[in-house]
């Protein structure tokens, strides 16, 4: 059993920008494992090491199916205005897990905005109002971005990724998105691309919130949590000098993302250069991890 385990890329190539699929269980999306390994992809390698890659807890909760998705979004092009289901939802239309999710924003174009959250309460029917009018757009929070901005997209919450953008996305192992305005926009086919108007209208949360950014002190040289939900717990680390990270008490695997920099990680005697566009996952038996460099990265795990 490797200490790191790298995985290929999916490459995606949407209307408005790029997708990298970083890391990804979802059935028919799964990465394929790099180097010598017996298993071709992800799943393979929940299958071929079971509790000994994922954790006890969680081998027992999501079986043979990695349990997170990780990508990179570089939007040429805003996205559609859209909304995902929770758990209890997505099941009840036959689907698997819901998908609640997070975004930490990378270095962006100065005009860089993103949509998270309803800013003033409306009704199921005002919405699909504003929805055939086209002024679903006025309801929504709108937000200026930079790098290390954080938010944090339960189920249900209302959001768009903006032209500009460049982030990274940690999610549930799920798929399903329901389009809720796509400003008229025309596929390949010349064809508007489908909304998912009334199963929007049941996944979304009306509740308003005076502010839907994840607020934070940026540290260096020590763990800086920014989400801790049932599906995911995520920090970012800002490097400066040498550190040990000791993992002896999780019982989860771990995602490294590097964000910028570069550096070295060790683990049990072996060494692997770490630098921005990396992504790492480390198996549950991990003990502990030393990283040299200047480096700032993302870490989540699943408890």
């Amino acid at each position: 059993m490797r200490n790191f385990y790298k995985f290929t890329p999916l490459k995606k190539t949407p209307i408005w920008g790029i997708e990298s699929w970083m890391i990804s269980g979802v059935a028919g999306n799964e990465t394929p494992v790099c180097g010598n390994s017996i298993a071709a992809t992800i799943n393979d390698l929940v299958r071929e090491q079971k509790d000994r890659l994922v954790g006890k807890a969680n081998y027992q909760r999501f079986g043979d199916e990695f349990p997170l998705l990780v990508k990179f979004i570089d939007a040429k092009k805003d996205l559609s205005i859209q909304v995902h289901p929770t758990n209890e939802i997505a099941r009840r239309h036959g689907k698997g897990m819901g998908k609640t999710e997070m975004w930490y924003v990378m270095e962006s174009a100065p005009e860089a905005k993103l949509y998270s959250g309803l800013k003033m309460h409306i009704t199921p029917e005002q919405y699909k109002q504003m929805v055939e009018e086209g002024t679903i757009c006025d309801a929504l929070a709108q937000y200026s971005v930079k790098e290390g901005d954080c938010f944090f997209i339960p189920a249900g919450r209302i959001h768009s990724i903006c032209s500009g953008t460049f982030l990274a996305e940690i999610q549930q192992t799920s798929d399903i998105t329901y389009r809720i305005y796509d400003y008229k926009r025309k596929d390949k086919d010349g064809k508007e691309r489908q909304l998912h108007t009334q199963e929007a209208s049941e996944s979304i949360d009306y509740t308003v919130l005076d502010d839907y950014r994840t607020h934070y002190t940026p540290r260096q040289d020590e763990s800086q949590l920014l989400v801790q939900c049932p599906y995911f717990n995520t920090a970012v680390y800002d490097l400066t000098e040498p550190m040990t990270i000791d993992y002896s008490d999780l019982d989860s695997f771990v995602i490294l993302i590097a964000i910028k920099g570069e550096g070295t990680l060790s683990a049990d005697g072996e060494d692997l250069l770490f630098r921005a566009g990396d992504t790492l996952l480390l198996p549950a038996t991990t003990k502990e991890v030393r990283v040299e460099g200047t480096l700032k990265f993302l870490e989540t795990y699943v408890i």
